[in-house]
């Protein structure tokens, strides 16, 4: 629909109507009109779609261009997204929400942490994004290593342990990310002969902005993290004047010092950010 008509049906002028348009949702029509497009687009990134069709289904002529305008709004590309998306069909906004967010208003204040790279050993599997199996897989490795009789305890009785903390982290397997591989474990010192039980990566080194949501269940921290994962890349990072970290790796950092039916002193999620540069629109 035309900028006149909407006017119309809103009982503005179209000059007003503009004026109105803006002050309300913080983007004038036309921006907007762009933003719906991609959130609806990353609602699809779950259902297999090559990247370069959803950029021309939602009305991008290039694969460069829907990457450069998804990576401004969203502060990571369609492909690391695909990682963690939210793929349910995008909300309308809520007025008095989007006003908060305009005045800088935050539901979650990160923190900044520089870290060295991180060497871990552990656990891992492989798993599609693909409706929702990487999320299902990642989930039922957290589960099996703490309720495997041994498995998590054997790992941290190790020597060459550096942290009882648990990390989890995920790997992208190829370029679009259609393929994860799911890491849980342990940071493990340097110098040391590692057993081929084991499975070692190593995360690199950066800058994170670090969430930490409220304390939960080990077997429902899933939903909580999930939870963070979604107002992270649809909320905090298109306001945050942040953008993920080129070939960086998010993870999370828990306690676990507590049975797995307990709750879970913390469970933090790092995210690797840089500052968002200035694009001028394609």
């Amino acid at each position: 629909m035309s900028v006149e008509k909407l006017a119309a049906r809103a009982g503005f002028s179209p000059f007003h109507f503009c004026r109105v348009f803006q002050w309300n949702i913080g983007y004038s029509i036309m921006e907007y009109v762009r933003i719906r497009r991609l959130e609806f687009a990353a609602s699809e990134l779950n259902s297999g779609k090559r990247i370069i069709d959803l950029a021309v289904e939602y009305g991008f002529e290039t694969h460069t261009g829907f990457t450069k305008a998804f990576k401004r709004y969203f502060g990571c590309t369609p492909e690391k997204y695909r990682v963690h998306a939210s793929f349910d069909i995008p909300k309308l906004p809520v007025l008095e929400k989007t006003k908060e967010y305009v005045n800088g208003g935050l539901i979650m204040e990160p923190k900044m942490v520089k870290k060295m790279s991180i060497k871990l050993a552990g656990f891992a599997v492989k798993a599609k994004t693909k409706d929702g199996e990487s999320n299902k897989a990642y989930a039922k490795l957290w589960q099996e290593y703490y309720t495997t009789e041994g498995r998590r305890e054997k790992l941290h009785g190790e020597s060459f342990v550096k942290s009882h903390l648990d990390y989890g982290a995920s790997f992208p397997q190829d370029s679009e990310y259609i393929e994860i591989k799911h890491v849980v474990g342990v940071e493990v010192k340097d110098g040391y002969d590692i057993p081929k039980d084991y499975y070692v990566c190593t995360i690199p080194e950066a800058l994170y902005a670090v969430f930490s949501p409220p304390p939960a269940y080990m077997g429902d921290s899933g939903s909580s993290v999930n939870g963070t994962y979604k107002y992270i890349f649809s909320e905090w990072f298109p306001n945050s004047g942040y953008e993920f970290m080129e070939n960086g790796i998010d993870f999370v950092l828990t306690d676990g010092s507590f049975p797995y039916d307990e709750p879970r002193k913390f469970f933090d999620v790092y995210i690797p950010v840089v500052k968002r540069t200035t694009e001028t629109s394609d």
